[in-house]
């Protein structure tokens, strides 16, 4: 190859090198300049308090291979009907493990590993940790009430008594007591339940483009950087006008205008749900209204306490605040 063949080759090289990185730059740059021009749109309520949320979970668990029951239920109440046909072997989840698949190769169903190992969020699961695996599909349930009886239970989750009274050691009609734990052969969790473990309970209350400009907890607050505060929800920064859809079917139970929230929409679900739009330019739906995840109710503003154009979305559950972003699709 002559010299001349070499060197144009590596001009050609050397242009090609530099149009990808100006091409690359150039995006980098629309990106950079979409949220610029969306602002940093923030607010919404501040509390001084956090809602805490419960969760137990088999985490730091020191043993491992096939454990028994008893040895897997330390602190079982003294009220628990302790279960005579189910046996557990322990489980320590490994890289690439999903639950869907653990509960098939054990031929148990997602929501028997669910509720047995009391997981609230599935997308939680962590190499090393221990899971229970009971020897049949079927669910925990704890007694609601004193008098309840293991008939009453099966009817209610049309599963079959003679079995479920065999597998607790228990008459089907004998009286149990508030807080007693059974193992309900068979049994599922409802839809609701199992979505929100999931994370698949709700959709994203915009359908177009935004981004996050702040999320769920303490942070320091946009009004007083001084302070650090509570912010009850997240703030999805959009443009203004932008439509907004709820994150799941219900009844519009309020609409209105406040100092914080500006204009500002409340939607009541199944399973004890209540969700909250805020800083809306336009409401464009009723209180009464039925919606579902394709009905417009408001579009993108930057009404009451507000730094910009974006909607302030929270979710509740049995009126106390909860992480939408564990809950979204």
């Amino acid at each position: 190859m002559r010299g001349s063949d070499i060197k144009n080759g590596l001009i050609c090289a050397g242009l090609t090198f530099c149009s990808c990185v100006v091409v690359a730059g150039i995006v980098c740059i629309a990106v950079v300049q979409k949220k610029k021009s969306l602002g940093q749109g923030q607010g919404g309520f501040e509390t001084p308090s956090i809602v805490y949320s419960t969760e137990s979970a088999l985490e730091n668990l020191e043993t491992s291979g096939d454990i028994a029951l008893a040895e897997m239920l330390e602190t079982e109440s003294e009220n628990d009907v302790v279960p005579d046909g189910v046996t557990y072997l322990s489980y320590r989840v490994k890289s690439g493990d999903m639950i869907g698949k653990i509960a098939e190769r054990y031929g148990v169903t997602e929501d028997t590993l669910l509720s047995v190992n009391n997981i609230q969020n599935s997308r939680t699961l962590q190499i090393n940790q221990y899971l229970r695996i009971p020897s049949m599909a079927g669910i925990l349930y704890t007694v609601s009430k004193d008098g309840e009886t293991i008939k009453d239970i099966s009817e209610k989750f049309e599963i079959n008594a003679s079995e479920c009274a065999l597998v607790n050691k228990a008459e089907e009609s004998s009286s149990l007591k508030s807080g007693a734990s059974l193992f309900l052969p068979g049994a599922r969790m409802d839809f609701t339940t199992r979505q929100e473990i999931n994370g698949d309970l709700f959709v994203k209350p915009l359908h177009s483009y935004y981004y996050l400009s702040s999320y769920y907890g303490y942070r320091t607050s946009p009004f007083d950087t001084k302070k650090r505060t509570f912010h009850s929800g997240i703030d999805m920064a959009a443009y203004q006008g932008t439509l907004i859809y709820p994150a799941m079917a219900g009844t519009v139970v309020e609409t209105g205008y406040s100092a914080v929230y500006g204009n500002y929409v409340i939607i009541s679900h199944h399973g004890g749900y209540k969700t909250l739009y805020g800083h809306m330019s336009k409401i464009t739906t009723q209180k009464g209204r039925s919606v579902n995840t394709q009905s417009q109710i408001g579009r993108v503003g930057s009404t009451g306490m507000s730094t910009g154009p974006h909607l302030h979305f929270t979710v509740y559950k049995n009126g106390k605040t909860v992480n939408p972003l564990g809950l979204i699709k």
